[in-house]
């Protein structure tokens, strides 16, 4: 039953993480106005708890409640699944940074300035994480049909 737990937890939290990203994607539009700020603030917020969610669950489906971690670590579609997630983490971390930044314009009632180039490389960095994000699932489920097996 604990695997089954771990397994509903993972993909849940996964589910969550391609909405949230995907809201963040259609709140952020120039210019700004104050309650899509606000929103986004609470939208990436969510997203990284999620991402945190993702990680753990994912770790204790390898450690604890799948086919154990040398099946895993022998694979390289499981690399190359890890390596997306990583990957996408990195690209989050300037648009968390940046709605970070908005904190005390947000707590001040004041809309955050957002100049065209910073918009413009806040949606692309958004649409990279989905393009990557959609990635992964490829990777799931080519290696859980036996794809990348280091023979």
């Amino acid at each position: 039953m604990s695997q089954a737990i771990a397994a509903y937890v993972h993909y849940l939290a996964i589910f969550a993480l391609f909405a949230l990203l995907s809201i963040e994607h259609i709140l952020f539009k120039l210019p700004l106005d104050l309650p899509r700020a606000r929103s986004l603030v609470i939208t990436d917020r969510a997203y990284g708890i999620c991402a945190v969610l993702v990680l753990l669950s994912g770790a204790a489906r390898v450690l604890w409640f799948g086919k154990g971690s040398t099946y895993y670590l022998h694979n390289s579609l499981f690399h190359a699944k890890v390596g997306l997630f990583v990957l996408v983490a990195l690209l989050s971390i300037g648009p968390t940074v940046r709605f970070i930044s908005w904190g005390s314009a947000l707590k001040a009632g004041v809309v955050p300035a957002v100049s065209e180039r910073q918009g413009q490389w806040l949606t692309w960095a958004i649409r990279l994480e989905l393009l990557l994000l959609i990635l992964i699932p490829l990777c799931a489920v080519l290696f859980a049909r036996g794809y990348g097996n280091a023979s």
